[in-house]
């Protein structure tokens, strides 16, 4: 694996967004891209436990995901609006169109596209974080998700497989994809 500076360093003009399913690896891969691209990191789910005072599971279970989602939604588009950073979202926070607008339009979106049987296997790890997963068939609801989600997701700029490599390898994909996208938006 290479740790030269990537080809686009200091022409990032903008935030990097990691976008996908609960468990893609969005706040894993999402860190050490940003150690790796010499940026800060802001998870939106933290930044709603900032807000509220509470956890993100428990905000959800609290006031609903409508309202979840309303707050989830206006954090990120304030993440969206600042320093250039990656930013860890939500898994349903793309699927909001009004956010995906503005994050495509703000930002280089990135899916960190994984099978559902490995989501599930690494949602598994901590259950109480994960609030829509915890009633019933942990597998059938990600299948859904996955199912209903991925039309969404496919409107990134960028799609990664995430398919249980390393995460210094998906590391590598996404900078070698955001060094594609940004030639060919040059």
């Amino acid at each position: 694996m290479s740790r030269r500076a990537p080809p686009f360093h200091g022409k990032l003009d903008r935030p990097v967004v990691l976008v996908g399913l609960m468990g893609a690896g969005k706040s894993t891969v999402g860190r050490r891209l940003a150690r790796r691209l010499g940026l800060p990191f802001v998870d939106s789910d933290s930044e709603i436990e900032d807000a509220a005072g509470l956890s993100a599971g428990e905000v959800f279970r609290r006031f609903g995901e409508r309202d979840f989602r309303d707050g989830e939604r206006r954090v990120v588009a304030r993440l969206a609006g600042g320093p250039v950073r990656v930013i860890a979202t939500g898994g349903g926070a793309f699927v909001n169109e009004e956010t995906r607008s503005l994050l495509n339009q703000r930002c280089i979106t990135v899916w960190l596209d994984a099978p559902v049987g490995l989501l599930t296997e690494r949602t598994a790890r901590r259950p109480e974080t994960r609030p829509m997963l915890n009633d019933g068939d942990r597998s059938a609801t990600l299948s859904r998700l996955d199912e209903e989600r991925r039309p969404a997701y496919a409107e990134a700029h960028i799609r990664v497989p995430s398919e249980g490599g390393s995460h210094s390898q998906v590391v590598e994909k996404i900078i070698a994809a955001i060094g594609r996208h940004l030639e060919e938006q040059a």
